[in-house]
């Protein structure tokens, strides 16, 4: 084998191994996981090509000295794989819930629209509606 053969097998080997980390970290590797609660919004299975259950989470909170005062909301948006979690997110809408996730750093399209992937549903509660807001009416 020449040096040349060599070399470029070399390199061959080098440049498939780094694709392959790229690829293992940017959509298998586990960035992070957690766990948030808000009311469910919605989950809806929906997609092109490949259907993926897909859902949003309401969370509530204060708004911080710099936004002023009052209520505010965010949004949670994250994909579900396992069917039996969506059928059971999908009869829970509207209703307090703690997900579980795990995040990763990229999205596959089997996988959903979303780098959040709700993996379990820890809990469903009815949502607390005896508080009430003033509502500010100017004339």
């Amino acid at each position: 084998m020449r040096i040349s053969s060599k070399v470029a097998a070399i390199s061959c080997a080098v440049l498939v191994l780094a694709l392959g980390a790229f690829i293992y970290f940017k959509f298998y590797f586990k960035f992070g996981e957690g766990v948030k609660a808000g009311e469910l919004n919605q989950i809806v299975y929906k997609g092109w090509i490949w259907k993926t259950y897909e859902g949003r989470l309401i969370m509530t909170g204060f708004r911080g000295s710099k936004q002023g005062d009052g209520i505010q909301s965010n949004e949670f948006n994250f994909s579900v794989v396992d069917p039996e979690v969506a059928n059971k997110l999908m009869r829970c809408s509207g209703k307090q819930v703690e997900l579980h996730y795990v995040e990763y750093n990229g999205m596959l399209p089997w996988r959903g629209m979303q780098h959040y992937i709700v993996d379990e549903v820890l809990s469903v509660s009815e949502p607390d509606r005896s508080e009430s807001f003033p509502v500010l009416i100017d004339e």
